[in-house]
């Protein structure tokens, strides 16, 4: 190991030893424990804004009768459909962290604390569906109960759509998702276009004509989910493999990634995808990826180290470009969590300072990626679990976040950690942010 890492990983100086005693943390607000409860998040929130807003439309539809109605709630249902699927757009995506980060530093802390939480987005896609689903079911009904020309068929039609519907929202659940995740990226991807194709059906079964509001919202759609795979590329790929666990992967084919965002990797581009936090390279084109065993996927890739890999779409902001929000940033991650933060801390675009919890750093990830590290954040606090075991990453986090200055916390990683540590920040009055695993 050189000397350079071993006053920043296994041998703390004294300076550094007086900083691991960790400081009592005062008790939660019980308000702010309330707000702030994961079950209370804005995702959720923002799922049941959307329910309650359909909600009322339905109310002031209720006069309404006959094939009106049924041409109302068809339009409703593709209103919704429409808004899940452009609120997950990429380009749309880019452009909600691009004006949501746009608020100037100057702003009160409360106000950039909210709009920090952009991220959450994806609440708008789910109450956006299931309340799309609602108003098939509704629509199907009407149609049973109503004579109309091509009944049979638009019965035929929407029963089709709402048991895709359902199968979908089903595998989407939480506990089945993270079980059975390229399960549910099969069927997401799958249901969605036939749900598209047969929405096409529907529209002229309908009698919507090529220049009424319904087909041209139809053919916005169509474009927006065409577009990522109009991108989609095979290209090479060169790799660095430090350890058995973590490869880094490199990337030069004419894309230049903005710090922060992510790119979707394929072997199988039909099947299986998944995304990876993009490191820009200083002074060169393209990116580098930091990609850990993490299951079969990850683990075939690391074995296999193929030369050439699909990606789709464009580069697309994740939770990390809230830091523009903040004047200084501390940085939280456990082991391949150092990934998302990477981009970040080497770009130094925004103050900041890192607590990274991992085993032995050097021989897992490389010495090359920790002297990256170190030589931006010289007094990064880097916590080799081997010599020290597992912290107590509330307790730490908060004691680091007290002595750096920092106006946020963003955590990168799993689950578990990720919400706990958020959780316990923000109840006690500190902006917190980390990944929701809505994906």
């Amino acid at each position: 190991m050189s000397p350079f890492l071993v006053a920043n990983i296994l041998v703390p100086s004294a300076r550094e030893s007086q900083d691991l005693r960790i400081a009592n943390m005062p008790k939660p607000n019980l308000i702010a424990s309330i707000l702030h409860h994961p079950k209370l998040m804005p995702y959720n929130r923002l799922a049941v804004l959307v329910v309650l807003l359909n909600l009322c439309l339905l109310f002031c539809f209720e006069p309404i009768a006959g094939a009106e109605r049924i041409s109302t709630l068809s339009k409703m249902v593709l209103a919704n459909f429409a808004l899940a699927t452009v609120i997950r757009s990429q380009y749309i995506v880019n452009l909600l962290f691009a004006l949501a980060t746009a608020a100037p530093l100057s702003w009160p802390i409360q106000i950039r604390w909210a709009l920090a939480k952009v991220y959450h987005f994806g609440g708008i896609h789910v109450g956006a569906f299931f309340s799309g689903l609602c108003f098939l079911l509704l629509l199907l009904k009407e149609c049973l109960g109503v004579p109309a020309i091509n009944q049979i068929s638009v019965i035929i039609f929407c029963t089709l759509n709402a048991f895709i519907f359902l199968t979908m929202i089903v595998s989407a659940l939480p506990f089945l998702r993270s079980r059975y995740h390229n399960q549910f990226e099969i069927i997401a991807r799958f249901g969605n276009w036939t749900s598209l194709l047969i929405f096409w059906a529907l529209n002229f079964e309908l009698g919507n004509s090529i220049t009424s509001p319904p087909t041209f919202t139809l053919a916005a759609i169509t474009t927006i989910v065409a577009l990522p795979w109009i991108k989609l590329r095979r290209v090479s790929v060169r790799y660095v493999k430090p350890s058995n666990h973590v490869v880094l992967a490199d990337f030069e084919y004419g894309v230049t990634p903005f710090a922060g965002s992510s790119t979707e990797l394929s072997l199988n581009p039909l099947f299986e995808w998944h995304s990876f936090a993009n490191v820009p390279l200083p002074n060169r084109e393209g990116f580098k990826l930091t990609i850990s065993r993490a299951g079969d996927w990850t683990g075939q890739l690391i074995e296999q180290m193929p030369t050439h890999i699909w990606v789709k779409g464009i580069p697309t902001a994740g939770v990390g470009n809230i830091e523009k929000l903040f004047k200084k940033v501390l940085w939280v991650a456990t082991g391949s969590g150092i990934g998302p933060c990477l981009p970040h801390l080497l770009s130094e675009k925004v103050p900041g300072k890192l607590v990274w919890s991992t085993r032995n750093p050097e021989k897992t990830y490389g010495t090359q990626l920790v002297e990256d590290i170190l030589r931006v954040q010289p007094d990064a606090l880097i916590w080799d679990t081997d010599q020290k075991g597992k912290p107590n990453l509330v307790e730490l986090t908060y004691q680091k976040f007290m002595e750096s200055g920092a106006e946020a916390v963003i955590c990168i990683a799993n689950k578990k950690v990720t919400w706990q540590v958020v959780y316990e920040m923000e109840r006690r009055g500190i902006p917190a942010f980390g990944a929701i695993w809505d994906s």
